[in-house]
């Protein structure tokens, strides 16, 4: 037996009904909705992980058939698989990882599938290098191109970095997805955590107009008090 199919015979094993069923749910996957016509087998996210961890050795070329899978665990495992690869490989590695995550990113359609991944690989990969690809998807058509190009940002916050995150933000604020909304907002909140004065500094020229959903995000630490003044800001 190869080793994908070994990996899609443990997801089945562990899957749960219950679960399933939940998440199908929770990840919006009805008629017209974000998730529509995504399957679940029913896993938790740290059964996954020890599943792909197993197979961290698996080949690009296989990780793009479980990529392509319309089973949501499979693809959340592929993308835990190239994490694991990601972390272990040395640059040149790295590079060949990041542009397979690139040439597949259609595959990376849910929000958790883009939050496991964005930071790790692709935002990892750009502490030092140009970050135009992301200003790049951030004026994508595909709502899970704009959110990569927000969450890979937050390995730019963990080293104090911001600039990219609030020009980003500033080019989603008109955005008509509240899943992008929610992640500018959980952006600016980790900018916030690090540099408080400068979310304060944006929300001074944006918070009478930004989306409420990304407003409540961003100033969910703040004390009540300051809360309320910016929500009664943006009306």
């Amino acid at each position: 037996m190869t080793s994908i199919n070994q990996i899609k015979r443990e997801l089945r094993q562990k899957g749960d009904p219950v679960r399933a069923e939940h998440s199908r749910r929770f990840f919006k996957t009805g008629k017209g909705q974000y998730g529509e016509g995504d399957v679940f087998l029913g896993l938790s996210v740290p059964e996954m992980r020890e599943i792909a961890k197993k197979y961290k050795d698996l080949e690009l070329s296989e990780i793009e058939k479980l990529l392509r899978s319309k089973i949501h665990e499979e693809r959340f495992t592929a993308i835990e698989i190239l994490n694991f690869k990601y972390k272990d490989a040395l640059a040149p590695a790295r590079s060949k990882i990041v542009n397979f995550y690139l040439k597949y990113k259609e595959f990376v359609n849910n929000w958790d599938l883009v939050d496991d991944s964005a930071p790790y690989i692709l935002g990892n990969w750009l502490l030092d290098k140009d970050t135009k690809i992301l200003h790049k998807l951030a004026g994508s058509k595909s709502l899970w191109d704009r959110r990569i190009a927000i969450v890979a940002t937050f390995a730019f916050i963990k080293n104090d970095r911001f600039k990219d995150t609030l020009e980003i933000s500033e080019k989603l604020l008109d955005d008509d997805e509240d899943l992008i909304h929610k992640a500018v907002g959980w952006m600016l909140r980790e900018v916030g955590k690090k540099d408080i004065k400068l979310l304060e500094k944006f929300l001074a020229k944006h918070a009478s107009h930004m989306p409420r959903t990304a407003l409540r995000h961003a100033i969910e630490r703040f004390p009540e008090s300051k809360r309320e003044k910016y929500l009664k800001i943006s009306g």
